[in-house]
């Protein structure tokens, strides 16, 4: 693929944008790419080659990886599993409460990014 060949068909974002957005903007989840022009937010195709992409940039060293924290990766579980995402096997870590702080404050910045 070259560099000015179309990386997402659904909105035309080419190889060439996705690259330099990575070099530019230093993303830190592969999800972000989605911040350029839409990427990976049509059907879905691209996704994986996005994520190809995205980890090339850091073995390289142009951006690195931000995970959460332990406890608002505990808290994003949850919400995934109480939205119907999916149901953790027998001795899985329990679920924290609902309507915890560290839930309201991850709710509270999801609904003012949107």
């Amino acid at each position: 693929m070259s560099p000015d060949d179309e990386l997402c068909l659904c909105f035309h974002v080419t190889k060439r944008k996705v690259v330099n957005f990575i070099r530019v903007e230093k993303p830190r989840r592969p999800a972000q790419l989605s911040e350029c022009f839409g990427a990976g937010t049509g059907c879905g195709w691209c996704r994986p080659f996005l994520e190809r992409l995205f980890e090339q940039a850091v073995l390289g060293g142009e951006t690195s990886v931000d995970f959460p924290t332990r406890e608002e990766y505990a808290q994003m579980r949850a919400r995934y599993v109480r939205a119907g995402g999916g149901t953790p096997p027998p001795g899985a870590a329990p679920l924290p409460a609902a309507g915890s702080a560290a839930d309201a404050a991850s709710d509270d910045e999801a609904s003012s990014a949107g």
